[in-house]
């Protein structure tokens, strides 16, 4: 067999957290265990029957099967720019300042490609979400890890961030409400940011799936179909968009997905929002490597964007009850953790046995009990120390789980 040599920039690819919980899991089923998996992020929920509608409309429209060029995405584009409108009061062109997305990991993986020369830093949040490093490493860049400590609020702190790598350092990432430790940020936080990029003359990227996903504020305006006319509906919103502290767009760029808010993981739509140059230099990217998607799945997206809005009100009310369920029932066995404002995760600092082997925890929670969690460690050096909960399953099965964690523990104290 021919030795095939491989690119370098794959060897920091070849393991990530879901890939590596996946075989703990197969593994476990394999042994006859019913497995409860709160390992990843992937809503349980259905899309709402008028997007479901938009879409099987779609189908039988046979100019919607052909290849969809940018100029067909207009419709969808304006969407998302009167939904960003309403939501935030932030006025945006459809034209030049946004661009569809197959899911915000999209653009978190090839904007990087339009940023950074071979060498250049990007700064990224440590813990974080594995495709923003993925990306860096395909751009043939640097990463810079900003760790998040519970004594900052799971915040970075920019003072701290060496004058030399600020000299090589070409973007920073940031995402709020943030995966895996489900903290937020406030808006001061977002203008010493854009202030912090615009003097170093950084690229400001905010991945925010989770804008929707908030817990204890007002979801007024959720009742009805949104307007595009209407006012900003909540000013002083827990989880602020990255443009609202730079309205001006001078070096920021958003990343939106409805996979979270219309629970539409699996139809991969979404979109970049910000600077007209960075959408465009995304957007040269993108051509390179696909055109879009199907027509049917933005009329859908359409549908979800710009019609009744209740479906995200009950996904928002049904996560919070799950959080409840599962934080009450973590307490019940001793294992105090914080109640997070935002999010479908709990973010949990292991007991002091297992404080500095997240993965052996979770292999051997799951080989044991069938429970399946994600290692803090897998989402970066700072994560060690921590197990990350998905609320993906109802109320008695998150108890059900607790139930044989606790089981867990006790036959492992040592």
């Amino acid at each position: 067999m021919t030795n095939m040599q491989f690119a370098k920039r794959l060897q920091p690819l070849q393991s990530n957290v879901f890939a590596d919980m996946d075989r703990a899991k197969a593994v476990a089923l394999a042994a006859g265990r019913q497995v409860i998996d709160l390992s990843l992020g992937s809503s349980d929920l259905p899309a709402e029957a008028h997007v479901i509608e938009a879409i099987a409309q779609s189908l039988s429209d046979r100019s919607t099967h052909g290849y969809l060029l940018f100029n067909g995405t207009q419709g969808f584009r304006e969407a998302a720019a009167n939904w960003y409108e309403q939501k935030f009061g932030i006025k945006v062109d459809p034209q030049t300042e946004v661009l569809p997305l197959i899911g915000s990991q999209e653009g978190t993986a090839h904007l990087p490609l339009a940023i950074l020369n071979p060498g250049d830093f990007a700064l990224l949040l440590d813990p974080g979400y594995p495709s923003h490093a993925g990306g860096v490493h395909l751009a043939s860049g640097q990463i810079y890890s900003m760790p998040l400590l519970a004594e900052n609020s799971f915040l970075p702190v920019f003072a701290d961030i060496p004058a030399p790598v600020l000299a090589q350092s070409r973007m920073m990432v940031l995402s709020y409400p943030h995966n895996p430790t489900a903290a937020i940020a406030p808006l001061s936080f977002f203008q010493e940011a854009v202030a912090f990029c615009q003097q170093h003359n950084l690229v400001l990227v905010h991945d925010f799936p989770y804008v929707d996903l908030v817990f204890g504020e007002s979801q007024d305006w959720a009742d009805s179909s949104p307007n595009p006319k209407s006012k900003i509906q909540n000013p002083k919103s827990l989880v602020p968009s990255i443009l609202q502290a730079d309205p001006e767009k001078s070096v920021s760029i958003e990343f939106f997905t409805l996979s979270k808010s219309y629970n539409m993981g699996g139809f991969r739509i979404g979109y970049a929002i910000g600077n007209a140059q960075l959408i465009n230099a995304l957007r040269q990217v993108k051509a390179a490597v696909d055109f879009n998607q199907y027509r049917g799945i933005l009329n859908g997206a359409i549908a979800a964007l710009t019609g009744p809005q209740a479906g995200v009100k009950s996904a928002v009310a049904t996560f919070q009850s799950r959080r409840d369920a599962f934080i009450n029932a973590l307490h019940r066995i001793g294992w105090n953790v914080p109640t997070p404002q935002a999010t479908m995760y709990i973010w949990a600092k292991l007991p002091s046995h297992w404080s500095q082997n997240s993965i052996e925890f979770c292999t051997e929670l799951v080989k044991q009990t069938g429970v399946a969690v994600s290692p803090g460690a897998g989402f970066g050096k700072s994560g060690e120390g921590y197990v990350r909960f998905a609320l993906v399953h109802e109320p008695p099965l998150l108890e059900t789980a607790v139930e044989r964690i606790a089981e867990f523990l006790h036959g492992n104290r040592n």
